[in-house]
């Protein structure tokens, strides 16, 4: 994957634990090298992709919160990156960034599925407000209550319970249940997981995703219950109903049936 994780982030929306984090892709590096500066001080967190290619393949593995694609980049068009991610029902909002200002090209961008456009030159201050905006419409959508089996999580009141019964989290282990629901029956590695949560580099705390995910096994993984968060040696972690075996296909998801470590 060629791509960086830049800048540090967390509590954007106000919540403690949850960092926001967008995907820019553009191959002008003084250009993207002032964006993820401003964005930094904004306190969120930015992942640079410098082709097409790679911005697929980082857009294609992670959850983000908006993604700023470029139209003109070196290996494919940014709009042929944009239908490509729609026809693969990834519904990330994405701002189309393009020195092309004509209303036909305009509507050519909103019409290969891009959420938004703005012409180059801009205003730094303009694109945050654009990035803010399409991040307020996405959770209008998005934030509905996640379930699993008989485990439930809602990202408006924050409230987690298992058959019925609420669990009291610390704020970590909510939001790294939170990027596991979010892709429930899916393997969540744990770099993915650890840069979904914290803002720091992951080799320094897989030691300590470890401890939370003991923390959410006791508390969400009782005596009696169907074990529902699975481990997969050498691949990450997975929350589902099912014990699972690490073979898998493009799509990243995994085959039941075959168990699976959980401990």
């Amino acid at each position: 994957m060629s791509g960086r994780s830049l800048g540090s982030g967390a509590e954007v929306d106000g919540r403690k634990g949850s960092t926001m984090r967008i995907l820019l892709i553009d191959d002008d590096q003084k250009l993207t090298r002032v964006l993820v500066k401003g964005l930094k001080e904004e306190r969120v967190v930015v992942d640079v992709a410098y082709t097409g290619e790679s911005g697929h393949e980082m857009a294609s593995a992670y959850p983000y919160e908006v993604i700023v694609l470029d139209w003109l980049l070196p290996d494919r068009d940014g709009l042929g990156v944009c239908r490509d991610l729609r026809a693969r029902r990834i519904s990330t909002p994405i701002l189309v960034l393009t020195a092309r200002d004509s209303l036909d090209d305009r509507v050519t961008g909103l019409n290969a599925g891009a959420d938004d456009y703005l012409t180059k030159p801009f205003a730094f201050s303009e694109l945050l407000a654009r990035i803010h905006a399409l991040m307020r419409r996405a959770r209008l959508t998005r934030d509905t209550v996640l379930k699993v089996a008989d485990l439930t999580l809602d990202p408006i009141s924050h409230c987690v319970t298992r058959a019925g019964a609420g669990v009291n989290l610390t704020p970590r282990e909510y939001a790294v249940l939170s990027v596991l629901m979010r892709h429930a029956g899916t393997v969540v590695s744990r770099i993915r997981l650890i840069e979904g949560v914290w803002e720091t580099e992951a080799d320094s705390l897989f030691n300590v995703l470890e401890v939370h995910i003991g923390h959410l096994r006791r508390k969400i993984d009782v005596a009696g219950a169907v074990p529902l968060i699975h481990t997969l040696r050498g691949h990450g972690y997975l929350v589902g109903e099912h014990p699972v075996s690490p073979a898998s296909g493009p799509s990243g998801r995994v085959r039941s049936g075959t168990l699976a470590s959980t401990t």
